[in-house]
């Protein structure tokens, strides 16, 4: 008999072949599994001739089916729960529902894998022994008072945005951060496409308004006080 859990799996940031053999197991012999998008992660499941039952679990919907998970794993499950790329819980969900799950002594198994972050702040060339991730920055209200904020973290501070996002991300950086303090700025990591454009946010901000981005990007700033 299985023991009741909840795993956490990372998927692919784009490359299929970075998923691990433990995870296509895992998925494989779940009873259920939990995904952000089961459109996108059906593609995934197909590929690697998954066929466990999926069911919605977003941030629209976390906070209604949480004790319904709870629920099914304490009745003898075992769930997985996948975002549509990367590590569940980072910048996607899945802190309720380990809280849930830790509140009500089921275990929880969080497996290594893809997250989008980490190959962008080793390939920045910034230090790494210590940094701040902070992924995105809130839209509106709050944006400019962590901006002020961070301003003088001394830390590598790293970033996620979207496309659209980036030229106003930058200008912004430029304002609080500096123009010359330098970035390294990745995206579509692990795909055809992937580039890392590096140098000070005056440069990178012009290099992107001639060059509009494409995909998810991670912005990796060097810390204020290194040269």
């Amino acid at each position: 008999m299985k023991d009741p859990k909840l795993f956490l799996v990372p998927t692919p940031i784009g490359n299929l072949e970075d998923i691990t053999l433990r995870a296509i197991k895992v998925l494989k012999e779940a009873d259920l599994i939990l995904a952000e998008d089961t459109r996108t992660s059906g593609k995934l499941l197909k590929h690697f001739e998954i066929d466990t039952p999926m069911m919605s679990y977003h941030m629209h919907n976390e906070h209604k089916v949480v004790d319904r998970i709870v629920e099914r794993i304490n009745q003898g499950e075992q769930i997985a729960l996948i975002s549509d790329a990367g590590t569940p819980g980072i910048s996607d969900p899945g802190f309720l529902l380990v809280r849930a799950s830790i509140e009500n002594e089921i275990r929880v198994e969080c497996l290594p894998g893809a997250t989008a972050f980490v190959p962008a702040l080793v390939n920045s060339g910034f230090p790494c022994d210590k940094f701040v991730f902070e992924g995105f920055l809130p839209p509106k209200k709050g944006r400019q008072t962590r901006l002020k904020l961070l301003a003088e973290e001394k830390r590598t501070l790293i970033f996620y945005e979207s496309p659209h996002k980036l030229l106003k991300t930058l200008g912004q950086f430029s304002e609080y951060f500096g123009e010359d303090r330098i970035i390294s700025v990745s995206r579509e990591l692990t795909k055809i496409f992937e580039e890392t454009i590096r140098g000070t946010i005056k440069e990178v901000l012009e290099h992107y308004t001639k060059h509009p981005a494409k995909g998810e990007i991670v912005l990796v700033l060097k810390g204020s006080s290194l040269k």
